[in-house]
């Protein structure tokens, strides 16, 4: 089996904050995990540097797009590598290589009949003497009358055209804007109607919000949108007669999961077909409900479009994360930075709270409280913990050499079911069950420590100890493989105290009489008079 994981594209108009990694994070969880499988992976990302809000961005600071997207870009890389991010292919939608399939995508559509053109009325600034792109376009929403832009209504997640908007205004001037036409190409979406209702029908494995929200928009009738814009920043439309127009973002960044197949095999010397056939392929995309659509029915539309080429079976569409109890702010600084919090704390802290508390299946809140307390709680009083009482025991008492002995076999049993029964649950994206599941074996197994009390019986039955603590050394070696996935820089400690090789989703055994290495604790309490430093911080910007 073939996976194709594809991890949405952030914006490269601004720093990432844990809002955006809560929804990224799973695709590093499942592409870890597969790998363990010994499944062939392809994981793949990148940097949306194009859309209207790079360009935003650029004249707010009076810099070329390009600076905007190059700073953002490379602390994108930098963050994701600290953090864990596995990725086969990272890369960026101002990428020669990407614009170039991307134009042969668009001409795909075009032979295939899914393109067509026609004059379209847009929104035009007289003030600024320009079309305006949509998210240049700001007034009230038509269906539920909130603040939105011209593409979207955060509030009701309508999908809008910027005529649609109440009480237009340009958000350059502030001026009302006109409407003048200009010609376009759209995508036959409707079209596709009935298969995509098919699609969505069939589907399996797919979270409740993308079922729910693709329906709705089903349940509406699909309209044809725009493909092409009135645009100074972007991939161009290769065709005469269309110069100064570019391929509109919300297709141009979908195409991006399969411009990314093809640039890593070409440098990898690799096939990218077989992660995009119709047989033997599963494909996981991985997102934020806002980019639930743009998954669920525009890319399927666009792989229908170009014919034969696989669609997606996973949804993994989480829900918001929350900071404090309020909404993540960028404008407000109402966000807790990506960089701030690596330059601070562990990734693995970081990972395992958007897992165990992340918003899966609804919105939930970061609060500093709930990770301070989960850190010292469960990742360093019970896995930590764990860790730490074995194997100083077996270096005070047993030379730092894992003593004979037989593993329990009800502990074996119980390791085993592991692998299956958290295995399962991630395949199907229930990453916060599989982590709790392996979490109440790992409470369990401090209780057996203490049920069996090492040191009692290293002075009245050294045999049952040795067998006590051999138990413990197999618990680690397998607790290595099944965390892996969810904090691999404590995994990759662990298995250099106990000398072992790669991981694998199978039961392993550490030998008997092999000597531990520089053992060291798994994590350091954080004090908890960082919640107040870290609230206040917060506030005060």
């Amino acid at each position: 089996m073939s996976i194709f994981i594809g991890g949405a594209w952030p914006y490269a108009n601004g720093s990432l904050h844990l809002g955006r990694v809560s929804s990224l994070l799973p695709g590093d969880v499942i592409a870890r995990y597969f790998r363990l499988k010994g499944e062939e992976v392809l994981y793949v990302s990148g940097s949306d540097c194009h859309g209207t809000p790079i360009s935003i961005q650029a004249n707010k600071e009076g810099v070329s797009p390009l600076v905007i997207t190059d700073r953002y870009h490379n602390e994108f890389v930098d963050c994701f590598r600290q953090i864990g991010f596995s990725y086969d292919i990272y890369t960026r939608t101002d990428d020669p290589f990407h614009r170039e399939v991307v134009q042969e995508v668009f001409n795909q559509l075009l032979d295939n009949g899914v393109l067509y053109k026609k004059a379209v009325e847009q929104t035009y600034c007289n003030g600024c003497d320009r079309f305006l792109p949509d998210r240049y376009v700001e007034g009230n929403c038509p269906h539920c009358g909130s603040a939105a832009r011209g593409d979207q209504c955060d509030a009701c997640s309508a999908l809008l055209d910027p005529l649609e908007l109440h009480n237009r205004s340009c958000k350059l001037c502030n001026g009302s804007p006109s409407s003048r036409f200009s010609d376009h190409y759209f995508l036959a979406l409707s079209k596709f109607q009935n298969e995509l209702e098919s699609f969505v029908d069939q589907a399996d494995g797919w979270r409740e919000n993308g079922i729910g929200l693709s329906r709705r928009y089903l349940g509406e009738g699909l309209q044809d949108r725009a493909a092409t814009r009135d645009l100074d920043w972007g991939v161009d439309v290769p065709l005469e007669g269309f110069e100064g127009k570019k391929i509109y973002v919300w297709v141009e960044a979908v195409s991006g999961y399969l411009s990314a197949s093809k640039q890593w095999a070409n440098q990898s010397g690799e096939s990218w077909e077989k992660f995009w056939s119709k047989e033997g392929v599963r494909a996981y995309y991985i997102h934020g409900k806002d980019n639930i659509p743009f998954h669920t029915l525009i890319w399927p539309a666009i792989l229908l479009g170009l014919k034969n080429l696989h669609l997606p079976d996973q949804i993994v569409s989480s829900e918001f994360l929350t900071l404090e109890g309020r909404k993540f702010s960028t404008s407000r600084n109402w966000a807790v930075w990506v960089p701030y919090l690596l330059g601070r704390y562990d990734a693995d802290s970081l990972r395992y709270f958007l897992i165990a508390n992340g918003p899966e299946n609804r919105d939930t809140d970061f609060s500093w409280r709930e990770f301070i307390y989960s850190h010292n709680g469960e990742l360093l009083g019970a896995f930590g913990n764990f860790v730490n009482r074995s194997l100083v025991f077996i270096e005070k008492f047993y030379e730092g050499k894992i003593p004979h002995g037989v593993i329990d076999i009800n502990i074996k049993d119980q390791i085993e079911d592991l692998y299956i029964r958290c295995g399962e649950l991630i395949e199907k994206g229930k990453l916060k069950e599989a982590l709790e599941t392996v979490f109440t074996f790992i409470r369990s197994c401090n209780k057996y420590f203490d049920e069996q009390k090492p040191w009692n019986q290293i002075k009245e039955n050294v045999d049952s100890c040795s067998h006590t603590l051999n138990t413990c050394v197999q618990i680690i070696a397998n607790l290595s493989n099944l965390l892996e996935p969810f904090v691999p820089f404590s995994c990759i400690k662990i298995r250099g105290f106990l000398s072992l090789s790669v991981p694998t989703w199978e039961y392993v055994e550490c030998p008997d009489g092999r000597e531990l290495t520089q053992v060291e604790v798994l994590f350091q309490r954080i004090d908890v008079s960082r919640i107040e430093e870290e609230v206040h911080r917060l506030k005060s910007h």
